[in-house]
């Protein structure tokens, strides 16, 4: 798609910027005439000593405006009025009026500055004659019509109106950016189809891949990861093996699409991983994942779901979130499959396409889950992150089997045990869930919402330096934490691939990334 031309990138930068400014000013102006116009413009002395007099010697021009017995807090609020007219008069093209106020407000400037020169406070001689203008302008303004209720009412109306552009703009921004997200880059796409090309050429070589003894030796180290982001996976699978103390102990278990299958095989035939182990299978050849089977896979026939997640139409920001067909994806969802998948295997560690390793992760084997099924690290602090965030406890069925304060966590490295996943059925409880919600009303939004309620009662918490998260949305984490963590985690839509991506966070991922590969310089990933 052609990029807009910068001007026009830039217009709309600066009009949301605008609209934001705007509200903010209109805001202060009606706390300005709300709060003075309960003090009309004074033309007594405050008070009956003379100011004129010369005070202590440590004169003080904040403790003078705030003192209401003094000229200067008087000038200050009739300033303070006279500004709010004044944008009013050039509102209403009324220039005469706005020259005047404009001139007055100088002169009580040009007073303050002196006064702040000089340390001493204003004198009467001084205030009164900019009080006597500044009511007189004051007066005419109000006799324009220019009252406080109308004012009021009328910046409300134009708040509205910006409210409405504002969010109008948001949407549109948040449509913008999900799909940007959604993307694959050209250059990914590239090297993709060189990778596809060099796979129909020496498909005879590569087709027959050989079981290894090590795919199922339990005295080794079982990661899983599912994706179609041969890259994204490329950096997962080299920052484990650049981190581990022993990378010949570390079996890989690969599972993408066939549109991606031959890139997949070719790029890790081709590359060196330390001496792990990596299989690569194909998701369009497991048979038993299938509509009878996969609730998934049965809404996915359901005219209804299709209309939602497929087809387009005027949506909210939330809207545009939730109705993403990548959490319908069988990629996304064979994570509740794995002892199915692996029948053979005890215990593994899965790894979302959007981390970077940065320790070695073969202690984790070692935790003891106590007899949970999944070890993650929590997400809550405080009341974000609990249950009550993403599931709806209005419904009665959740209302009753689950705690709305529960701690939530997070997929993107989890240690599963899969005889205690098998001995508690798992994979059932996950079925029975993602059948409720066949009408979203469970929840709304990606697996993280199945995967607590299936795994609620089954999860033990893991050390929170072991997995940290919001590199994809959150441009404050502390430095320290991220240089503590065991795995950092790209999710949200500023993918490290991506020109979204925040330049803060994006050398984690590329020190991983084998830019020396031909493929790599000839689709120019940088």
């Amino acid at each position: 798609m052609r990029r807009p031309p910068y001007s026009v990138r830039r217009r709309r930068r600066l009009s949301l910027v605008s609209i934001c400014l705007s509200i903010g000013l209109l805001g202060l102006l009606i706390v300005a005439l709300f709060g003075l116009s309960k003090h009309p413009a004074p033309i007594a002395p405050p008070t009956n000593q003379p100011l004129d007099v010369v005070i202590a010697d440590s004169f003080n021009l904040t403790e003078e405006l705030l003192d209401v017995r003094s000229y200067a807090r008087q000038l200050g609020d009739q300033m303070v009025l006279a500004k709010a007219y004044l944008v009013i008069a050039k509102e209403n093209s009324n220039l005469q009026l706005a020259w005047e106020l404009s001139a007055q407000i100088r002169a009580c400037q040009l007073l303050f500055s002196q006064v702040a020169t000089r340390a001493s406070p204003i004198t009467a001689a001084e205030a009164e004659p900019i009080m006597k203008q500044l009511a007189s302008l004051i007066y005419q303004s109000r006799e324009l019509h220019y009252d406080i209720a109308t004012v009021i009412m009328k910046f409300k109306a134009q708040i509205q109106a910006l409210e409405e552009r504002a969010s109008a703009a948001t949407v549109q921004s948040t449509t913008f950016g999900q799909l940007a997200a959604e993307a694959v880059p050209k250059s990914l796409y590239c090297l993709g189809m060189q990778l596809t090309l060099e796979w129909a050429e020496t498909r005879g070589e590569l087709s027959k891949q050989q079981h290894s003894p090590a795919l199922t030796d339990q005295d080794l180290y079982h990661f899983v990861v599912f994706s179609d982001n041969i890259l994204g996976t490329s950096v997962v699978i080299n920052s484990t093996v650049c981190n581990a103390k022993r990378p010949t102990q570390l079996v890989f278990h690969l599972v993408t699409d066939s549109v991606n299958f031959g890139a997949m095989r070719v790029w890790f035939a081709q590359n060196d991983f330390k001496g792990a182990t990596i299989e690569v299978q194909n998701i369009d050849t497991f048979t038993w994942l299938n509509a009878s089977y996969v609730p998934v896979l049965k809404q996915l026939q359901d005219v209804e779901t299709q209309s939602y997640y497929f087809k387009s139409g005027q949506e909210s920001k939330n809207a545009v979130k939730f109705r993403n067909p990548k959490y319908l994806s069988m990629l996304n969802h064979l994570r509740f499959y794995i002892p199915e998948i692996y029948p053979e295997l005890k215990k593994v560690v899965f790894l979302d396409d959007d981390i970077v390793v940065q320790k070695d992760l073969t202690p984790l084997f070692s935790i003891d889950l106590h007899g949970n099924v999944n070890g993650a690290v929590e997400t809550c602090l405080e009341s974000f992150h609990r249950y009550h965030k993403y599931l709806n406890f209005s419904h009665p069925k959740i209302k009753a089997n689950f705690d709305p304060d529960a701690c939530g966590w997070a997929f993107g490295m989890n240690v599963f045990d899969l005889v205690a996943w098998k001995r508690a059925n798992v994979t059932a409880r996950y079925h029975y869930w993602q059948e409720q919600n066949v009408d979203r009303t469970l929840w709304k939004l990606g697996t993280l919402p199945p995967g607590l309620l299936t795994f609620y009662g089954l999860t033990e918490p893991l050390d929170r330096k072991l997995h940290v998260l919001g590199l994809g949305y959150d441009p404050n984490i502390d430095a320290q934490l991220i240089e503590s963590a065991g795995v950092v985690h790209f999710n949200g839509n500023m993918k490290p691939w991506l020109k979204l991506a925040m330049s803060r966070y994006k050398p984690l991922w590329e020190r991983y990334v084998n830019y020396s590969h031909a493929y790599v310089q000839q689709c120019n990933i940088h």
